[in-house]
C-alpha cells in the first residue's frame, strides 16, 4: 500500500514540475523578444538624433554671422532681438502670450504666424510642443528667437499628419509679447468680463429745452 502511495505522488510531483518548466520555458522567447525591440528601439532613436543633430549644424555652419547657443535640452537657439534690460522669465504659474512660425531647415514656412495666430499659454500647464515648452522660459519679454528643434522634441515619428512629416526637425521662431502670473491674468478677465456686462450709459447729450418767453408790447404813450 505504501508502494502505490509513494508511486502516486512521485507521478504528481513529476507532472507539477514538468507543468511548471514547460511554463517557465514558454515565457523565455517573449522576454527575450521584448528586450531585442527595445534594443533596436533605443539604437534606432540615437541614430535619428545624430542625424538631426548633422542636419542642424551643417545649417548653423553656413551662417558663421549668427550666434547660436547650445541648450542644455539638445537644441539651438539665437536671438533676431534681444532684450538686455529685463531679467525676468516665465516660470511655472505664469501665462505667456507670443506669437510663432514654423519653417523646415531650408527656411521654407511650413505654418507662418498668421495661420497659428497669438497663443496664451499657461506655462507647463497645457499641451504644446517640447521645444516650446522649454525654450519660451528662457526668453524675456519682447524678445524674438530662432530655435533649432530636432524631430524629438519637435513633432516627433508621427508629425503633426498635416503639413508636418515624420522625424522632420524644425526652426521655430517665437515673438514673446508678454508674460504674467496667472492669478493677474484671471483678475483682468473678471474685470473685462463686468465692464462688457455692465449696462450701456446713454452718452448723448439731450437738447436743453427751450422756453420761449411772450414779447413785451410797446404802448404809445403820445396823445393823439
Amino acid at each position: 500500500m505504501k508502494v502505490i502511495q509513494f508511486i502516486v505522488i512521485s507521478c504528481f510531483a513529476g507532472l507539477v514540475f514538468t507543468g511548471c518548466k514547460q511554463h517557465q520555458d514558454a515565457r523565455r522567447p517573449v522576454s527575450s523578444a521584448s528586450g531585442v525591440f527595445m534594443k533596436k528601439s533605443v539604437e534606432r532613436n540615437k541614430k535619428l538624433n545624430a542625424s538631426d543633430e548633422d542636419l542642424i549644424k551643417a545649417l548653423m555652419k553656413k551662417n558663421p554671422s549668427i550666434n547660436y547657443f547650445a541648450s542644455t535640452k539638445g537644441y539651438w537657439y539665437s536671438y533676431e532681438t534681444k532684450n538686455d534690460t529685463d531679467t525676468l522669465t516665465p516660470k511655472k504659474g505664469d501665462v505667456a502670450f507670443f506669437n510663432y512660425e514654423l519653417k523646415d531647415l531650408n527656411g521654407t514656412t511650413i505654418y507662418s504666424e498668421v495661420e497659428l495666430r497669438p497663443q496664451v499659454y499657461r506655462i507647463d500647464k497645457q499641451e504644446i510642443m517640447t521645444g516650446i515648452r522649454d525654450g519660451i522660459k528662457l526668453m524675456r519679454k519682447n524678445e524674438k528667437v530662432n530655435f533649432l528643434f530636432p524631430s524629438h522634441i519637435a513633432y516627433g515619428y508621427h508629425g503633426d499628419n498635416k503639413k508636418i512629416g515624420p522625424n522632420q526637425p524644425l526652426i521655430c521662431t517665437i515673438t514673446l509679447n508678454d508674460f504674467k502670473p496667472e492669478a493677474v491674468y484671471k483678475k483682468e478677465l473678471e474685470q473685462n468680463l463686468e465692464f462688457n456686462n455692465a449696462p450701456a450709459q446713454d452718452s448723448v447729450k439731450k437738447p436743453k429745452k427751450v422756453v420761449s418767453k411772450p414779447k413785451k408790447t410797446t404802448q404809445d404813450t403820445l396823445e393823439q
